[in-house]
């Protein structure tokens, strides 16, 4: 993996909304973060495997490789990185998800968001994480 740009803060951001996925990138790119979007969790792996990301934020349900299984993946070939990672879902969630979710202890940030929540949750979760 490579090393990223000095000074430069990098998101990968696991969403197969474009719309969703367009706020992201304009919020965050607010703060001065360069954003990349990943449409699934296969795609994700490219790109992690490519970059090196300051921060993921991960869309539970995503076709051909959820958030839940790229996290796990994440923990096995990246495991530097499950500190900084933050799910998100905007569907009704069912109890394996909940437990999933809980049994992380990652933060989740539900759909629909404001951009203050997530410009919260993601200053909050670097912060945690020391970046």
């Amino acid at each position: 993996m490579k090393k990223p740009d000095c000074g430069a803060r990098r998101i990968l951001v696991l969403e197969d909304e474009p719309a969703i996925g367009g706020i992201c990138r304009r919020v965050l790119a607010g703060e001065e973060f360069e954003v990349d979007i990943a449409v699934n969790g296969k795609v994700a792996q490219d790109m992690l495997g490519k970059k090196a990301y300051d921060l993921c934020l991960l869309d539970i349900k995503t076709p051909a490789m959820s958030g839940k299984e790229l996290y796990q993946w994440l923990k096995e070939e990246h495991p530097q990185m499950v500190s900084r990672v933050i799910f998100t879902s905007g569907s009704v969630m069912g109890g394996d998800t909940m437990i999933f979710i809980e049994q992380t202890g990652k933060p989740f940030l539900p759909k629909p968001f404001t951009p203050d929540e997530l410009r919260a949750v993601v200053r909050d979760t670097l912060k945690e994480a020391g970046k």
